[in-house]
């Protein structure tokens, strides 16, 4: 087959010991995750899950002890962080109970959902879609993947970011308001998962902003840190 131009190559994720990648199908985001967080943007209680998308060229891929880079966004003058538990899909499906989900999950990742603050209200207030406020270049920084069978306790492991050294954002998986079986229950229900999809969980309360220079180190108990700087 031939194309009129060359076709883009495979986004794809290390993963923690072996030499394969994990191919990226789509990036599914789940919004207001954490009561705390969903406080802070003012919304209150156990609302049902509401789902947005990265494409999957939004991630930037930042290896095992490196620091990765992103630049500052264009047409942006609050650029936050928001730091999240990402689930990777081994195993797709279509309405997915809870009770069978974990056996559809690969593996986790640490992952930042960069977010245009300012864009995203303007666009709330509109009511007009989000994508120029979440689905930028580089708006997915992620850590690699570690298979879920050599990750433990991941329901109730502590996540957190720092910038520049000081603690941002800090609570534990355990937190989440739809937990991941839950999550991949209510998402197989709207879209067919498929191997590849990664999944960006939810960010707890503590989200603010970050400027050129800052570095941010995100951390979810038993996986990779995550480190990277935007210029």
């Amino acid at each position: 087959m031939s194309y009129v131009f060359a076709a883009p190559a495979t986004v794809s994720v290390p993963i923690l010991g072996q030499p394969e990648q994990f191919p990226v199908h789509r990036i599914y985001c789940v919004g207001r995750n954490y009561e705390e967080h969903a406080k802070e943007m003012g919304y209150t209680g156990r609302e049902p899950p509401f789902f947005f998308l990265k494409p999957a060229d939004a991630l930037v891929v930042v290896h095992d002890g490196a620091t990765g880079h992103i630049p500052y966004p264009s047409l942006t003058a609050n650029f936050h962080h928001e730091i999240e538990l990402v689930v990777a899909i081994g195993k797709g499906g279509r309405n997915i109970k809870a009770a069978d989900a974990m056996g559809h999950v690969f593996g986790y990742a640490v992952g930042l959902d960069m977010t245009r603050r300012d864009l995203q209200n303007d666009m709330k207030k509109q009511g007009r879609p989000w994508c120029i406020g979440k689905a930028f270049d580089h708006s997915a920084p992620i850590g690699p993947i570690v298979r879920a069978e050599k990750v433990s306790g991941i329901e109730a492991a502590a996540i957190s970011v720092t910038v520049n050294g000081q603690p941002r954002q800090a609570s534990h998986v355990s937190k989440l308001i739809w937990n991941i079986a839950e999550t991949i229950e209510h998402l197989s229900a709207a879209w067919e998962l498929q191997p590849g999809d990664l999944i960006y969980s939810g960010t707890p309360e503590g989200v603010a902003a970050v400027k050129s220079g800052d570095t941010m180190v995100g951390q979810v108990a038993g996986l990779p840190t995550l480190t990277v700087q935007v210029d």
